[in-house]
């Protein structure tokens, strides 16, 4: 029946080639998405008879070069899945700009079939080319030439709506369910040394890809068995120092990029061996399952950022109250069918890269943007899901780690970033668990903590602390080493809100990948009251900027967390290697103070008992927002975190001060100044390479 439907459907839509049963720009449009529909059509024939596995490296590349070139940056200012062009394109002929909308977001969906080509997933591919022909229709039969604008969005609208119950199940699933095994499939069934595996995923393959799997190729075995057994063992360590049963759990998601598929071969054996099957699904590329800035998956390297940037926010063209209600329903639902296998999950196990050029996004008004009324929808489905998310797979009872890697977009001495990378992924952690004690030692004297920034860093921010009760058993910051955020090392702790005032300043930071110059937020009694960038000429741009990225359309964000990083070697591998603006924040984090704002690193998990290696209970979890939980949980959580980290050279000083108003420096002048913190001042005090 479904290969029947799509049959029909690519025949029909290849009529649309020839016949001119439309006005002119429109003409051009739907021929334009009918010769990409031909296109993915040839290539699901390449897949289905298996000839794209007898295809070479080089024919593969053209096919995968054709499927993307419409969106790459050189091509991408001609393209109708350009919101500037498409809208521009009609504009010229006298339409409404929301013509150029509809249809740049209808070419965007069918764009996002390619994955599914790949996996022959036709359930899913018929019913886009049954909307693209329901869209065409409307114009080739409207009595005036051209339907109402209002009519394609509604179209489109119960479109999305209907079929949610068909998407998200299938997201969920592939989540939760190892039955999904698509890319551990390719994993397992071909030869990592022949490259022309890349190819069989159906996502961009760039020279980041190609790279690393390259590299890979000619590493040792026992390399990649000794970097898969880090990765997993942070996954493990995770569980054992939160005091959670791993025993329970029966699956685990493995999130990697493209070209590091040896390490996540010899890594799934050693799940196996915790009990754990290995469960993937694919970074999303359709509206109603993406989730804004946010690619959590199997995948690769974007074609175009600022692609994804344009439509990251397509949502806008449908959603409203009941189009949430919708989804959270059918998500609820979703879950309560597959109730055993999310409640034996035990979390992600996340691979993820670094090292690509700096992006700094255009903002388009041709883009479909939520409105305010829309933001505040967005953000009701996110408290939702997420209370959702962790009602099914149980917060208390779940983990995660991750790890990072650099990719070759990073510059000519990738493969020495790399071997560095190693090594601060791998350092001692028992010597940074020691270091770090004597750190929190002091910091658990303090009443509050005083951050100054130097030179052209503004920041003068009151951190205040949790008060102790029993001094000699509990503690107020955790300390972290290399278990579920890889590399060591940090300190860190849920700051009281009440008391917490003051000014966080950067110079310049990257944060899910996108570019903030002069980012400063203001704190009072820990809760975000002002806030601006430098990054577009309008202050109105620079704030919707940061509350779109950074406050994920929130009023309010709280201070979560204030940490302290003490990785000093990947400090100075950045500085060695000039690639401060090319790490992850995972890595970033620990190069230096960092502040985050949204929910604090104990979400849902507060009420569990945890003790630091010296046997101290860590207390300080909750705070002023998330102790509402017991009363009024949709009031506690917020579901985003995001980490602004302090490099050490722009700190005049971090000051840990008690109920006296006595000083004592933890770090001065970008150096750590506590006795016994010596080595970790020796890569800041290094020459460079």
């Amino acid at each position: 029946m479904v290969m029947e439907r799509y049959r029909l459907s690519t025949d029909r839509i290849s009529e649309i080639l020839t016949e001119q049963k439309t006005e002119a720009p429109f003409a051009t449009y739907f021929s334009k998405v009918a010769s990409f529909i031909g296109l993915l059509n040839e290539t699901y024939e390449t897949v289905a008879d298996g000839s794209l596995y007898r295809m070479d490296l080089a024919e593969l590349q053209r096919q995968n070069h054709t499927l993307y070139e419409d969106i790459l940056p050189g091509n991408y200012g001609q393209s109708f899945a350009n919101p500037t062009y498409a809208v521009s394109f009609f504009e010229k002929a006298g339409y409404a700009a929301d013509y150029g909308q509809i249809l740049c977001f209808l070419y965007t969906e069918i764009r996002g079939l390619i994955p599914y080509v790949f996996e022959k997933d036709l359930s899913v591919i018929v019913l886009f080319l049954e909307l693209f022909i329901e869209i065409y229709d409307q114009f080739a039969l409207s009595d005036a030439g051209v339907p109402k604008a209002e009519e394609l969005k509604k179209t489109i609208y119960w479109f999305e709506s209907d079929n949610c119950d068909i998407l998200i199940p299938n997201r969920l699933s592939q989540q939760i369910d190892p039955a999904y095994d698509f890319p551990l499939q390719i994993i397992k069934d071909n030869d990592l040394g022949d490259l022309r595996y890349l190819y069989y995923y159906g996502d961009y393959v760039s020279e980041n890809e190609l790279g690393l799997a390259k590299l890979f190729a000619k590493m040792p075995e026992e390399e990649v068995a000794r970097l898969a057994s880090v990765y997993t063992e942070g996954y493990r360590i995770g569980f054992v120092n939160a005091g959670k049963d791993l025993s329970k759990k029966e699956t685990a998601e493995v999130r990697y990029p493209l070209g590091l598929e040896r390490m996540v071969l010899q890594s799934v054996p050693l799940f196996e061996k915790m009990g754990l099957k290995v469960t993937v699904r694919r970074n999303p590329t359709l509206s109603v399952i993406r989730v804004a800035g946010y690619r959590a998956g199997v995948g690769s390297t974007s074609p175009n950022r600022q692609y994804d940037f344009d439509h990251k926010e397509d949502a806008a063209l449908f959603l409203d109250k009941d189009f949430v209600n919708r989804k959270v329903s059918v998500l609820k639902a979703a879950f309560e069918e597959r109730r055993s296998l999310a409640n034996h999950h035990a979390g992600p196990a996340v691979i993820e890269t670094f090292g690509e050029e700096p992006f700094d996004p255009v903002f388009k008004k041709e883009a479909l943007r939520l409105d305010a009324k829309q933001q505040k929808l967005s953000v009701e489905y996110a408290d939702e899901s997420g209370r959702l998310i962790n009602e099914y797979i149980i917060g208390s009872e779940r983990s995660f780690t991750i790890i990072s890697f650099p990719v070759p977009a990073i510059g000519k001495d990738f493969e020495k970033i790399f071997e560095q990378t190693v090594v601060v992924n791998t350092l001692d952690y028992k010597l940074y668990e020691h270091m770090q004690q004597i750190i929190i030692d002091t910091l658990d004297k303090a009443r509050y903590v005083h951050v100054v920034g130097s030179g052209k860093n503004h920041t003068d921010i009151t951190v205040a602390l949790y008060e102790l009760k029993d001094p000699a058993k509990e503690t107020i910051f955790e300390n972290c080493v290399a278990d579920v955020n890889i590399p060591v090392g940090e300190v860190f702790t849920s700051p009281k809100l009440t008391g917490t005032n003051g000014v966080l300043h950067v110079t310049e930071v990257y944060l899910a990948g996108l570019k903030y110059t002069d980012l400063s937020i203001t704190f009072k009694d820990g809760c975000i009251a002002d806030y601006t960038c430098g990054n577009f000429e309008t202050e109105e741009e620079n704030r919707k900027y940061i509350k779109d990225n950074v406050m994920f359309h929130h009023d309010m964000l709280p201070l979560g967390e204030f940490a302290i990083g003490t990785n000093t070697t990947a400090y100075r591998m950045a500085k060695d290697f000039g690639i401060f603006d090319r790490l992850d924040i995972l890595i970033a984090e620990k190069t230096g103070p960092h502040f985050a704002v949204g929910d604090t690193c104990y979400s849902y998990d507060e009420d569990l008992e945890t003790f630091n290696p010296d046997g101290k209970q860590i207390v300080a979890r909750d705070n002023e927002i998330t102790i509402k939980r017991k009363d009024n949980p949709k009031e506690a959580y917020f579901h985003c975190h995001t980490d602004i980290t302090i490099p050490y050279d722009e700190l005049a000083g971090i000051y840990a001060v008690d109920e006296n108003g006595n000083e004592t420096a933890i770090i001065r002048d970008g150096l750590f100044v506590l006795p016994g913190l010596d080595a970790l001042n020796q890569p800041l005090l290094a020459k460079g390479r």
